[in-house]
């Protein structure tokens, strides 16, 4: 390999943020809670692991379309300085291509599966491509980021079913306030910036209430997800992964009421624990029936 190629190389993984996989990880859990709800424990192996090649795809994408959006900004922000747009390492058309590239492959990916399911990915790509421009004019573009991130449960129901249930747009409703919670906290770590440079966050728009909606909203999501569980006919162990969840949302709580940023970040980073526990829960329920 030469090192012009290598270097291309390098610089598209940082764009796809391939050394960061808390994106895909969280982008991720809410699918396999879909995958294992819509299958009743038992989902057909193929589609779940299309889905897991499809999440990382689509989350990969839509870092590519946050850069090349966000690319006027993020050389003004300390987190993202050095992301290869700001240093100009990339070039536009370079990032459009590789989005494209992904995109084009993450639908070839869901061919195989039925209609319905092709349908849904049509605003599942729509989402993702769009989220990164809501920054300019949503008060809380987290809340469309929770929407987006949500997506997979519907496609995982139609995958396995062939329909959409409510259950799944009530887990697509809970999920978005899990989103919401953990993006606002993201969001704490560059509230500083943002307002600088004059960006609209979930954390800006909540003010000096900011860490209150955090938890209010990790609280809806779990209210949410107990009646979830409830409609599904889910039992104890499902009930025991919410626990431990409720659990590592309150230390966040001590973690982000002092908005260091630093601790809110690694709070952000600690939903995947979140999300763990809950498709842990999950599992061990279906598998002790």
């Amino acid at each position: 390999m030469n090192a012009h190629l290598a270097d291309r190389l390098t610089v598209y993984s940082q764009l796809m943020r391939i050394d960061k996989p808390i994106g895909t990880l969280l982008l991720l859990w809410p699918t396999l809670w879909g995958l294992w709800l819509a299958g009743n424990g038992h989902p057909d192996m193929m589609v779940v692991a299309i889905f897991i090649a499809g999440t990382f795809l689509m989350r990969s994408a839509g870092c590519v379309i946050n850069d090349y959006a966000d690319r006027d900004f993020d050389g003004k922000v300390e987190r993202t300085k050095a992301r290869p747009f700001a240093r100009g390492a990339v070039s536009k058309k370079e990032a459009l291509l590789l989005a494209a590239g992904l995109s084009l492959v993450a639908l070839l990916l869901v061919l195989p599966l039925n209609p319905l399911t092709l349908l849904l990915s049509v605003p599942a790509v729509f989402l993702a491509g769009s989220y990164p421009f809501t920054k300019r004019f949503l008060p809380i573009p987290q809340a469309y980021l929770g929407i987006a991130f949500s997506f997979g449960i519907p496609m995982a129901f139609a995958a396995l079913t062939g329909s959409v249930p409510a259950l799944a747009w009530l887990m697509l409703l809970a999920n978005t306030f899990w989103t919401l919670a953990y993006d606002t906290e993201y969001a704490i770590t560059d509230k500083p910036d943002d307002l600088k440079i004059g960006i609209k966050t979930s954390a800006i728009t909540f003010g000096d209430y900011d860490v209150a909606a955090v938890m209010i909203c990790h609280g809806v999501f779990l209210a949410l997800m107990v009646l979830v569980g409830h409609e599904a006919g889910l039992g104890a162990a499902y009930y025991a992964g919410l626990g431990v969840s409720a659990l590592l949302m309150v230390q966040q709580y001590f973690a982000i009421r002092g908005r260091d940023r630093q601790r809110c970040f690694k709070s952000f980073l600690d939903n995947n624990r979140v999300g763990a526990a809950v498709f842990a829960g999950l599992v061990l329920d279906f598998l002790l029936r």
